[in-house]
């Protein structure tokens, strides 16, 4: 075996020869290793090669197994055998030599390395582990991520395994059949600036994805348990003189309503009596702006049904003769 005994470097494992298989077959040794200027490491097979010096800087389990106040495993070829897992010792040696370290990016990796600085004592890089989740764990509080929808099957997949109430929103501007009315595109933004509102106001508790792929111009869908509970489009056509038109509307109080309808499938209530009396029920939501549809009846009575909202179509002017023409009001 050959390796560098100058400045306690690091050997990484492929320049040292490895292990025997007779180095389980060592002696555990009270005395320490005071007596020696160098100290070879075998770390859950990974090799390091470095001084008692080093081991020392710290009041650690690593100071302990140097002054004798720990007994060190030795095999027969004169490596410390620790019984731990050698990824992130490189990063514990070189918190000894240099009194800090960068530490891993991956939430994962640097809580290992938080377990391993526990298990060998060195406060100073607990401290540090510590500090850095707590600022990351700030950094990301109140983080609001919507999903933005790629494929059916996506959609899909993310519904059903979603534990929590889904909302989605779906809205395609770029769906130009027809012209839209005149406040169709501001009453199409308030319906985005509205999803985004509910998403703050709920972050954590539903997931809300956007959808922007679909044929419909703006409409809400809400799930519950992995299946559609209601939903509301917002899109009608309007007979305007001599031409069709797309009316995007704004039933704010609506949608709303069934937010917080969905609400009672979080955590899986919706399954208990209570829950499923409110389904039967048909919920507490009231016809409000549009027509409600009830489809879909399901096994067991009819409480599987789907609330479909639709606004009503408003009928200015249609493409009938003279003295046949039809007005529809709301």
């Amino acid at each position: 075996m050959s390796a560098e005994a100058s400045g306690g470097s690091v050997v990484s494992e492929n320049s040292l020869a490895p292990p025997s298989p007779n180095h389980g077959l060592g002696q555990k040794i009270g005395g320490g290793l005071a007596g020696s200027k160098y100290v070879k490491l075998n770390v859950g097979g990974s090799l390091h090669y470095t001084t008692v010096q080093t081991l020392s800087k710290e009041d650690s389990l690593l100071r302990s197994m140097c002054d004798g106040s720990t007994e060190v495993s030795i095999d027969s070829e004169g490596w410390v055998v620790l019984d731990r897992c050698g990824r992130h010792f490189p990063l514990v040696l070189n918190f000894l030599r240099d009194g800090t370290v960068p530490l891993p990016e991956s939430q994962k990796e640097l809580e290992e390395v938080l377990k391993e600085a526990q298990y060998y004592r060195l406060q100073g890089l607990i401290q540090h582990c510590l500090s850095t989740l707590q600022k990351r764990n700030e950094t990301y509080e109140g983080g609001c991520r919507i999903p933005m929808i790629t494929s059916a099957k996506e959609e899909q997949r993310m519904i059903t395994t979603c534990r929590k109430p889904v909302v989605k929103l779906q809205n395609n501007r770029g769906n130009n059949k027809y012209s839209y009315t005149s406040n169709s595109d501001d009453n199409l933004l308030k319906n985005i600036e509205l999803f985004d509102k509910l998403g703050l106001r709920f972050n954590g508790r539903v997931l809300f994805i956007k959808d922007v792929l679909g044929d419909e111009i703006c409409c809400w869908s809400f799930y519950g348990e992995g299946r559609k509970i209601a939903e509301v489009c917002c899109t009608s056509i309007v007979y305007a003189t001599e031409k069709k038109q797309t009316k995007v509307e704004f039933p704010e109080a609506r949608i709303f309503e069934e937010t917080l309808n969905i609400l009672i499938y979080e955590n899986g209530r919706a399954s208990g009596h209570g829950g499923m009396a409110l389904l039967e029920s048909g919920g507490v939501s009231s016809p409000g702006v549009g027509q409600s549809e009830e489809d879909g009846a399901g096994v067991g009575g009819g409480d599987r049904r789907v609330r479909r909202i639709h606004v009503r179509r408003h009928i200015m002017h249609d493409e009938r003769g003279h003295g046949q023409q039809t007005v529809y009001k709301d």
